[in-house]
């Protein structure tokens, strides 16, 4: 039996969305959504009627909707989390937050995490960085065994603009 290790490519790109209305009955809401195709044709859809002059809408925000293992999540899971960390919803898709907001909302969806200091940035870490962590868990995993008693230390001897602190909270979120 051929077992896929990978999930294929798929043929469309998911993407969330966040559009503001420029009718002043939607000031400081955005409406966040789900789409399969371009989002520029997505939102002109939800406006019918064509005219002239510059668009009642104005695009803010356009997110792959994919995890790092090549899932999709969709729009709900995104509102979802916007009210549970407590976004006002005045009714459907349209939510009373910020662009970043929306951006930190994704991430937590995409990677399964709650991001109660909610980030609207995420970033992997360098090869150096990984490097340092695996080398540091594994020493103070091995000294405990042999130290019940005695605090480890390890000393990161790097250059400025390592990313010591990013690496050390990895560190710890490696080590429980």
């Amino acid at each position: 039996m051929k077992q896929e290790f990978f999930p294929q490519r798929l043929e469309y790109k998911p993407t969330i969305y966040a559009y503001e209305d420029t009718n002043p009955q939607y000031k400081g809401l955005l409406k966040v959504g789900y789409t399969i195709v371009d989002v520029k044709t997505r939102v002109a859809r939800q406006y019918p009627i064509v005219r002239p002059g510059i668009l009642p809408y104005k695009i803010v925000l356009e997110e792959t909707a994919m995890r790092h293992d090549g899932t999709t999540f969709t729009d709900r899971e995104v509102h979802k989390y916007l009210r549970y960390i407590g976004i006002k919803n005045p009714g459907g898709e349209w939510f009373k937050c910020s662009v970043a907001d929306v951006k930190a909302a994704i991430i937590a969806v995409r990677t399964g995490e709650m991001n109660e200091e909610n980030r609207n940035l995420e970033f992997k870490m360098r090869p150096e960085q990984i490097e340092a962590v695996e080398k540091t868990a594994a020493y103070f995993k091995s000294f405990r065994k042999e130290n019940l008693n005695k605090t480890p230390h390890f000393l990161w001897n790097a250059k400025m603009r390592f990313g010591k602190t990013f690496a050390a909270y990895q560190l710890a979120k490696k080590m429980g």
